[in-house]
């Protein structure tokens, strides 16, 4: 049954963290930002990683307290005291993460386009299924593999950065579309760069000394993921004014094209297929733990509970793959992305207030991390993030909301049906 293997250390995570956060939209989205923002693009990947900031803050705290798989459902669950609540926001978190792979693994078959003449769905599939069966084969080849293909996305986005260099200035950095609405409308797009920091704590099962490693490991890969992002975004719209940028499917391979030719851009466009790829196998991991997180505290049927030779969850592995699959046929990155941006809004909201709610009612539990800045029992920073994190909610169009909130509601619905049956056997 469920014994995960602790396999995975405090560079592990840092690599997990750091694997997900660049391949999953600067490679991607850097133009779809910039569509929102123009030169003030900068701006909004400065606004998305504040709130990634304090949020990142919150889930350190609450890791040091609960190293849990299913991490989102446990912490809402405690703070709330309500099982039901905490499986909505599990159920959400799962959905968020299956269909930001499938955005991810899109974003790697356009740059695969590139290359070779395949439709971006058909590698997109490929990907997903290459990868839900490496998850099964375990996380500790998981993470070696996701280390290997992290250094090359590293790699790439220094390139990017080395080539602004001497175009910075060139631009006014202030000439913001859209206004201070451009600059929140396109962090709402760019937040999706830094998801990633959140799936570190649903592998805690399987890291060793989780209550001090995965609160380091998330401060640490915002912290070097934010400095990247800024300076690769100054030098993208440095180099490629923001109406080309915004056009385009494979954004960074074009500003590498256009300083030194198309042969630039092609080497962008290989280290991009090793970004997208770690973000893709790093959220089939969590994803797949989320549900093994469910299935232990018996909210999900407990067959998601087995493991097979490897130690790991076989039957939760393929109902992400699958999912992730079906929602690749969609084929639209820009909509699922803020599909899955509010659904990411919504969740951080509720992990900060989480936060703020255990510091009255469990103030004497132990906490191996503690958010700095408070005023009596209110921590301030997590007050932020929940009051940024619900205002960026409102910067979404309508049919997002109700989509999330039809996912939302059909857990409710699911989680009624479980408790039923079990009522009546």
């Amino acid at each position: 049954m469920g014994n995960l293997k602790k396999d995975l250390r405090l560079i592990d995570l840092v690599f997990y963290g750091m694997g997900i956060i660049f391949g999953a939209g600067i490679y991607v989205l850097v133009g779809h930002a910039a569509s929102f923002s123009g030169n003030g693009v900068w701006l909004s990947f400065i606004v998305a990683a504040v709130i990634a900031s304090f949020t990142g803050l919150s889930y350190a705290e609450l890791s040091s307290m609960y190293p849990k798989d299913a991490a989102e459902y446990t912490y809402v669950k405690k703070a709330f005291r309500n099982t039901t609540a905490g499986f909505i926001i599990g159920w959400l978190t799962f959905f968020t993460m299956t269909i930001a792979a499938a955005v991810v693994s899109l974003g790697f078959g356009q740059y695969l386009q590139g290359f070779i003449s395949v439709n971006p769905v058909v590698s997109a599939a490929g990907l997903l299924i290459v990868f839900g069966f490496v998850n099964y084969l375990g996380i500790k080849m998981s993470s070696r593999i996701n280390i290997f293909l992290t250094t090359f996305a590293v790699i790439g986005l220094l390139v990017i950065i080395y080539i602004g260099i001497p175009f910075i200035g060139s631009v006014n950095y202030f000439d913001i579309q859209g206004g201070i609405f451009g600059i929140f409308g396109g962090a709402a797009v760019a937040f999706f760069a830094y998801l990633g920091f959140d799936e570190i704590v649903n592998v805690a099962e399987e890291t060793k000394n989780a209550k001090k490693n995965v609160p380091k490991a998330i401060i640490i890969s915002v912290a070097i993921t934010t400095v990247v992002y800024i300076l690769v975004s100054l030098a993208a719209i440095s180099v490629v004014p923001w109406q080309e940028l915004s056009a385009s499917g494979t954004p960074l391979a074009l500003v590498a094209a256009s300083a030194f030719g198309s042969s630039a851009g092609s080497i962008i466009g290989i280290f991009a297929l090793f970004a997208t790829s770690s973000t893709v196998l790093i959220l089939l991991i969590a994803g797949s733990r989320m549900l093994f997180g469910l299935a232990e505290d018996h909210v999900m049927p407990r067959f998601f509970i087995k493991t097979g030779k490897r130690k790991t969850p076989y039957f939760c592995i393929l109902i992400i793959t699958i999912v992730s699959l079906v929602s690749v046929l969609y084929g639209e990155i820009k909509s699922i992305a803020l599909l899955v941006d509010f659904g990411a809004f919504f969740t951080f909201a509720l992990i900060n207030l989480s936060t703020i709610v255990l510091r009255f009612t469990e103030p004497k539990t132990k906490r191996q991390f503690r958010i700095p800045l408070s005023v009596g029992r209110l921590p301030l920073l997590p007050t932020a993030g929940f009051l940024i994190s619900s205002y960026m909610l409102l910067q979404f169009e309508i049919n997002f909301v109700w989509m999330s909130v039809i996912i939302m509601i059909s857990g409710y619905i699911f989680y009624k049906f479980l408790e039923a049956s079990k009522i009546k056997k």
